[in-house]
């Protein structure tokens, strides 16, 4: 409400009854690491746990980034970015055959569970016509076998100079690409036990692979490239960054801490860090903060880690369970 007097008049202004009242946005958390599939360096929102399996995979035991995620909504986290991080991974390779020559796809994403496989048909092209194809891609649920995704492009030419030049059309696709030496012919329809009327699928010749166990430069990544920490750039807000241990018995490096840090500073977000492994008294987390010299007002841990009961008391970290409950908190 807002008073305004002139002349002796005093006007007064009342927000209209049936206008809404704002809400605060929910607090939005940004997580990074490995995961067995999902794309590279993409940040993607997921609202619950089975959002995070269907797309990056389930808990993974190379990877803290499954469990993280589980703690997080767990402990009261609603909104979550997760950006999947690889080292030298590689996507899962078909071979269509086209009369002595092939057409080579490779998958989008990486890694040993994408499960992806096509089929090339006729349907709808004249018969004189010899350079034009139809092509499905599915991508197949690694558990049940499933077609969880499915892309189907029509009249694809297998000429470079032609409108419809394959490459070009699976430039936009979001299962596989076209890789190189190019077909110099129009690929072969397949057929399941050579009847023309019945269709088949062509799998993989080559599996993919989950690459190498990340480094910290992996997770700080590039901001040229738009890799790893700088993924985030692509989103507009972000309020709390937790970066999971890259493996069990491990902490992230002070690289990645400060450069995860200063991240932090330039987009306004909180940065929680996990105490080291070797901190296990009060007087050893005392003497470690003093000794790291962290003091930036974008950066916090917590003392001490959870001990699991179940786990023959060993510790683990709790930055993720954290996360959320300071969610939970802001609501």
């Amino acid at each position: 409400m807002s008073d305004a007097v002139g002349r002796g008049i005093t006007v007064t202004e009342i927000a209209n009854i049936d206008e809404p009242i704002d809400l605060t946005p929910e607090t939005t958390v940004a997580v990074l690491g490995r995961a067995l599939r999902g794309p590279l360096d993409t940040p993607v929102l997921v609202r619950n746990f089975g959002e995070f399996r269907r797309r990056f995979g389930d808990c993974w035991p190379r990877s803290s980034l499954g469990p993280a995620v589980r703690d997080f909504f767990d402990h009261g986290g609603r909104r979550l970015y997760v950006v999947r991080v690889a080292n030298n991974s590689r996507g899962a390779m078909l071979c269509l055959p086209a009369s002595g020559s092939a057409l080579i796809l490779r998958a989008v994403e990486c890694g040993s569970s994408e499960r992806l496989r096509a089929a090339v048909d006729y349907d709808g092209i004249d018969e004189t016509d010899t350079e034009r194809f139809n092509l499905t891609l599915q991508r197949l649920d690694p558990g049940s076998g499933r077609v969880a995704d499915q892309e189907m492009f029509r009249a694809l030419s297998y000429r470079a100079e032609a409108p419809d030049f394959v490459v070009d059309r699976l430039s936009g696709s979001e299962l596989a690409r076209v890789d190189h030496p190019w077909p110099t012919h129009r690929p072969e329809p397949t057929l399941a036990g050579g009847n023309r009327f019945l269709p088949g699928w062509v799998e993989h010749v080559q599996a993919g692979t989950d690459g190498s166990e990340l480094s910290d430069y992996d997770l700080v990544g590039s901001s040229v490239r738009g890799t790893g920490l700088f993924a985030l750039d692509a989103i507009d807000d972000i309020d709390v960054l937790y970066v999971p241990p890259r493996g069990k018995g491990v902490d992230n490096g002070p690289a990645l801490v400060l450069a995860a840090e200063m991240y932090c500073r330039r987009r306004g977000a909180m940065l929680i860090v996990d105490p080291p492994i070797n901190w296990t008294t009060s007087n050893d987390a005392v003497k470690g903060l003093r000794e790291l010299g962290y003091a930036s007002p974008n950066l916090m841990t917590y003392f001490p880690r959870s001990r699991a009961t179940d786990d023959k008391g060993a510790t683990r970290a709790a930055g993720a369970s954290l996360a959320g409950a300071l969610c939970r908190q802001d609501r």
